[in-house]
């Protein structure tokens, strides 16, 4: 590590001169507060070792200098008139470690081996907060349908209060997108922002997951264990499939939620947290309260407000901005005036029911990239399972195959017809106007209508 140390003692001076190469940092010794200020404004330092008492400029003026220039390098003091005035305001500058003097030069290893270890974690957490960025994309709504619009009003609303929301919607909708955005935007967004997928816990460990236990509480607890209550103090805990939590889990919750009390699994002391909840389901609650398996109290503190995630299938116009945004974020360096899909492959991929809502058009997005060398997207890219109930395709002698399944408009007829012909002429405009007996312009004009078909 590239270390300053600053201390009006001559001998020391020279024993760290001396010294901390020899453990294998890169160290800058200077003999007094208005040196080391001057060292600062040159170089970073990943830790700053400095005498709380020098003439002229102090250790905590330079300490507070290294905040403003660099909060990431830590600081370390070492002093021989320790008091508690003194510790207290280290404490508040956020020095890492407090020494006495003398101290031995095991003691300045050994801090700088812990100075070490955190800073190698803090650049681990950094790398995979990047990654997790990278993977999930940024906290965006694709698509200017009206419905979406409403959602992100009502996000708008609600960020900005404390209260519960409950967020519906069909599986693949993107509900997780919707919390997100809301603790993001919200005053809790330095906070953290934890998500549970409340069905996807092993039943008999849902309790110690969310609240936390007390080593030896139960088989396997071998050591105390916060819950994601704790883990979430301060920020924002999303309960997504809430309506699988366990019924006998629920009066826990809902203490919770109502008084910010928790109590880990064997303990007898609750904890206080300060966290906003954000539950998501699938499924309809209030049927789940008749039958029995939903507590209704638990259902109404959640549903402060609520807000309904539409499925794609009613905003097919949101789905060519969809694709484009998939197919640049798995191709980040894909041009901005690059054409994502072809218009015939945006009319196949409206045509879908979407069962799977936007997680099903982002798996779709992806196999087809698989198949893509070049853009844009085309038909054939498409799986299968998209393609086999595609209307019939004019073939090459003009006649028209019978529909597999439903009937078949004439507008469809039109539109398979110039999908046809600019197939067989490779995607050739001019050419295809041509076979079709009409102009290049009207040819455009209709190619124009079938994206707008396909949007709407």
């Amino acid at each position: 590590m590239r270390i300053l140390f600053a201390d009006d003692e001559c001998s020391l001076q020279e024993l760290m001169r001396i010294e901390l190469p020899r453990l294998g940092h890169e160290a800058t010794v200077c003999p007094d507060g208005r040196t080391a200020l001057a060292a600062l404004e040159r170089t970073a330092y990943d830790c700053v070792i400095v005498d709380l008492d020098m003439p002229g400029v102090g250790g905590l003026e330079v300490i507070g200098r290294v905040r403003e220039i660099s909060p990431d390098t830590e600081t370390v003091i070492v002093t021989g008139k320790s008091s508690l005035e003194t510790a207290v305001a280290a404490v508040r500058q956020g020095v890492f470690d407090y020494l006495t003097k003398p101290c031995k030069l095991a003691e300045i290893q050994g801090v700088l081996e812990r100075v070490r270890r955190k800073r190698e974690l803090t650049a681990r957490l950094r790398a995979l907060e990047g990654r997790v960025l990278r993977a999930e994309g940024a906290t965006r709504l694709v698509g200017e349908s009206p419905s979406l619009a409403e959602v992100r009003r009502l996000i708008a609303r609600v960020a900005a209060s404390s209260a519960t929301v409950l967020i519906r919607g069909e599986t693949g909708t993107g509900k997780e997108l919707v919390a997100r955005a809301i603790h993001e935007a919200g005053a809790r967004a330095a906070g953290p922002l934890v998500a549970v997928n409340c069905g996807a816990l092993p039943e008999q460990l849902v309790e110690s997951e969310l609240f936390g236990h007390r080593k030896g509480a139960f088989t396997g607890a071998d050591e105390h264990r916060a819950g994601l209550f704790e883990v979430a103090d301060g920020g924002t805990l999303f309960l997504d499939e809430v309506g699988e939590l366990p019924r006998a889990l629920q009066p826990r919750l809902l203490r919770a939620l109502e008084s910010g009390e928790i109590r880990r699994v064997g303990d007898n002391a609750p904890t206080m947290v300060d966290v906003r909840v954000i539950c998501a389901t699938h499924r309809c609650l209030e049927e789940m309260v008749a039958e029995g398996t939903f507590r209704e109290d638990l259902l109404f503190r959640i549903n402060t407000f609520e807000i309904a995630v539409p499925p794609l299938r009613d905003r097919l116009d949101d789905l060519p901005a969809l694709v484009d945004h998939f197919v640049r974020r798995a191709r980040p360096q894909t041009p901005p005036q690059a054409v994502a899909a072809t218009a015939d492959t945006v009319v196949i991929l409206g045509r879908h029911r979407w069962p799977g809502n936007v997680r099903e058009l982002a798996n779709v997005v992806e196999h087809a990239l698989v198949l893509c060398d070049e853009l844009p997207l085309s038909v054939g890219h498409l799986p299968a399972r998209l393609t086999a109930g595609r209307p019939p395709v004019a073939t090459a002698t003009g006649a028209v195959a019978p529909a597999v399944d439903r009937p078949v408009s004439l507008r469809e007829l039109e539109t398979q017809a110039i999908l046809a012909a600019l197939d067989r002429h490779q995607g050739n405009k001019p050419r295809a106007a041509e076979e079709l007996g009409i102009s290049l312009k009207t040819l455009y004009n209709k190619l124009a209508g079938v994206a707008s078909s396909a949007a709407s």
